[in-house]
């Protein structure tokens, strides 16, 4: 029996709690180790100024829309090649690896020069304020520099996921963001860089991470990449869009309010810049764990799928969903109680503090429901419902966030934007319920 046989015979048969645990762990780690090159960056420069602080989050929304990216064709393909190995098409998922692969590193590089010719107004429009552009430009450029690193990281970690062999990606992210843990102090102050200091070191650190990924992807019976697997083609692209159209709205929705938010708070001052930019780190890390589990059901949701076996998928989103909502209870009590604390460790300016803590605990007081709107999307995502899946991505990060972000800021302005958020998140949950109990229902039929 090959390696993939014997994959095949583990994603169809071994007990679903811990067929999507064991899947997750890995998972949830490779989000987490993610996520910590924004927070290590976050807690490194914290200690210069409000300015450079604040500069860390204008740029997250350029990285926002290369994970907006790196999603599509990473769990557009990856979706792709969960159902064509649940079918025994490994051929098809061969093709599938290097041309998503290729397609995706290639747009960011060109994403990335764009934005490397236009780096001022590009920053301006992410609403950078005159005081943080000087900070934000020598930070960013680096992160140009790191682009297609970045995406083909993030590419290679679904594709791995997608094939049950998450845990090898772990090895490969962790590398990197240990590396960016050494880096950054060396840089930023050592050698007196400051935040252009940060910048390099998380390009070198997903550089590092990056080589690691294409060695590893091969492991376990996993799909390499190769140059002559690349046959771009309408019908590849086609799958593409179907499995990664409802990331492509939701990572680049999320961009598209980042920068209505960055341009809000920027308003009131850079401290509010600052604090926002904070807590968007902070959440964004305790929002990867959602993702990673969600990330650890993707693969056994697309084999089951692929192989007709509805029941067993079914047990694998309700067992999924209990353990999420668990988790968010916990981030939700957390919150509520530490959240001065939890701002302090980024920054001590008492401006960005005291708002900063105002914001994590409005945030926090929705937290539970994202449980379930997580997994639903993805759920949806991975059994072709690519309509509701779409309509679910959309809804979260722009139907009702933006609306809600503009409506409230002009009826009570600094705390109106702080409410936005969870007005944004029940608005969803609403949608959520019936779009993914009529699917199940569906599936059970």
């Amino acid at each position: 029996m090959t390696d993939r046989d014997a994959r095949y015979v583990e994603m169809t048969t071994r007990p679903v709690r811990r067929l999507v645990s064991s899947m997750a762990v890995p998972s949830i780690l490779s989000m987490i180790v993610s996520s910590l090159y924004n927070i290590i960056d976050t807690y490194f420069v914290g200690r210069l100024d409000t300015q450079s602080t604040a500069a860390l989050g204008v740029v997250f929304s350029y990285m926002a829309i290369m994970q907006a990216v790196s999603f599509f064709f990473g769990i557009g393909s990856g979706n792709f090649i969960s159902r064509a190995l649940g079918a025994r098409k490994d051929r098809e998922a061969e093709i599938m690896a290097s041309t998503g692969f290729i397609s995706a590193v290639g747009l960011g590089c060109i994403i990335a020069a764009l934005c490397m010719i236009f780096s001022r107004p590009v920053l301006s429009f992410f609403g950078s304020t005159p005081t943080v552009l000087p900070h934000a430009i020598p930070y960013f450029r680096y992160i140009l520099l790191g682009t297609p690193f970045i995406v083909g990281t993030f590419v290679l970690n679904n594709h791995m996921r997608f094939q049950g062999n998450a845990s090898y990606a772990v090895y490969g992210i962790m590398s990197g963001a240990v590396l960016n843990v050494a880096l950054d102090p060396v840089f930023i102050f050592l050698l007196k860089m400051g935040v252009a200091g940060a910048g390099l070191a998380t390009a070198i650190s997903q550089a590092v991470a990056f080589c690691l990924m294409l060695r590893l992807c091969r492991m376990n019976g996993g799909i390499a990449i190769r140059l002559r697997d690349f046959k771009p083609g309408l019908a590849l692209y086609r799958e593409i869009c179907a499995g990664g159209l409802p990331s492509l709205a939701r990572q680049g929705l999320l961009c598209v309010s980042t920068i209505v938010l960055n341009n809000c708070a920027g308003a009131y001052g850079d401290f509010a810049l600052a604090a926002f930019s904070v807590v968007g780190r902070v959440m964004h890390l305790t929002f990867s764990v959602l993702l990673g589990f969600g990330q650890g059901f993707q693969p056994v949701c697309g084999y089951n799928f692929g192989a007709g076996l509805y029941d067993r998928l079914r047990k694998a989103f309700r067992f999924s969903v209990a353990v999420e909502t668990a988790y968010c209870l916990v981030i939700f009590v957390l919150g509520e109680l530490l959240a001065p604390q939890i701002i302090g460790v980024f920054r001590d300016d008492p401006d960005v503090v005291d708002l900063g803590a105002r914001v994590l605990r409005a945030q926090c007081f929705t937290y539970p429901l994202l449980g379930f709107i997580t997994m639903s999307n993805m759920y949806l995502q991975n059994t072709r419902e690519t309509m509701k899946a779409l309509v679910l991505a959309i809804a979260r990060n722009g139907l009702f966030i933006i609306p809600a972000i503009l409506v409230s800021v002009s009826i009570a302005g600094l705390d109106g934007l702080v409410c936005a958020q969870p007005v944004a998140d029940a608005l969803s949950f609403l949608l959520a319920l019936p779009l993914c109990v009529t699917s199940l229902r569906k599936m059970g039929r």
